[in-house]
């Protein structure tokens, strides 16, 4: 799944510490999500959407993989 966390992060001036401390989730866990090696709870996807007051979709793109 794709995110665009590390660009509305940016976006806002914000380092991966301070977006970490307004989500209560450690530095590693945004370093992760933008890298795209964690996927979010659903708990959390929430979170990061209310915090940057846009709907899910617009901030997480799943995309599913050819098995063609």
């Amino acid at each position: 799944m794709k995110n665009r966390v590390e660009a509305l992060r940016r976006e806002r001036g914000l380092n991966q510490e301070a977006l970490a401390d307004a989500l209560e989730v450690t530095r590693q866990t945004i370093s992760s999500l933008e890298k795209g090696r964690y996927n979010p709870s659903i708990t959390l996807a929430f979170k990061i959407s209310r915090y940057f007051e846009l709907p899910i979709e617009d901030i997480f793109v799943y995309e599913e993989e050819d098995h063609a």
